[in-house]
């Protein structure tokens, strides 16, 4: 398993962190040279734009180019790198979340996201998309029990039902590396999807 570049994606509550950190700690142990990153954020430049984004009121263009701004950098210091080292990088979100929070969630043209996307890490793509896919309402719940929510989880029912069906449509048009898990199962049930997946692949 060398540079393979693994994303996991999905609404907060979904229990995206709890595996991620556990695949982390499976593939370290057998050896392998892993990078553990999150998006917006993995650079010092790209955190700080997380934390303007999830907190600073802003319209949705402007929302949109700073998530692709720090996307930009964390490609260019963090990902690319390691992936040409032949490192492993697990990344919690990448631009599919774009497409699902920015274009679902807020309506912003899919054309324009792809464009964005082609300028800010062409030809780049994710060897293996994990999609923890959960109702809304159920995500809502986990979340109001975990945290005090951002600005993106203050968001309405109605805002996440598009941020599902934004997935839904990144999904259908990169269905050879989506891969649905379903988030609603046991914490046990859902890593043994997780572990079947790379398992198919080889890996």
């Amino acid at each position: 398993m060398t540079a393979s570049f693994i994303t996991f994606e999905g609404i907060d509550g979904a229990g995206k962190s709890t595996h991620i950190e556990a695949l982390h700690r499976r593939l370290e142990s057998q050896g392998r040279t892993v990078v553990l990153t999150r998006e917006p954020g993995g650079t010092a430049l790209a955190e700080q734009l997380r934390a303007l984004v999830l907190a600073q009121p802003m319209d949705d263009v402007t929302e949109a180019l700073l998530m692709f701004a720090a996307r930009r950098d964390h490609v260019d210091k963090v990902i690319k790198p390691a992936l040409a080292q032949g490192q492993t990088v697990l990344c919690d979100r990448f631009s599919d979340a774009t497409f699902a929070y920015q274009g679902g969630g807020r309506g912003l043209d899919w054309a324009l996201l792809q464009q964005l996307e082609q300028i800010v890490h062409p030809g780049l793509q994710p060897d293996l998309t994990l999609w923890f896919e959960l109702p809304p309402a159920v995500a809502a719940q986990r979340r109001a029990a975990a945290r005090s929510p951002d600005r993106f989880e203050q968001q309405d029912l109605a805002f996440f039902d598009r941020v599902h069906a934004g997935y839904a449509r990144r999904a259908a048009e990169s269905s050879e590396r989506f891969l649905r898990i379903d988030a609603s199962k046991s914490v046990n049930e859902v890593w043994a999807s997780i572990a079947s997946a790379l398992e198919s692949r080889g890996w």
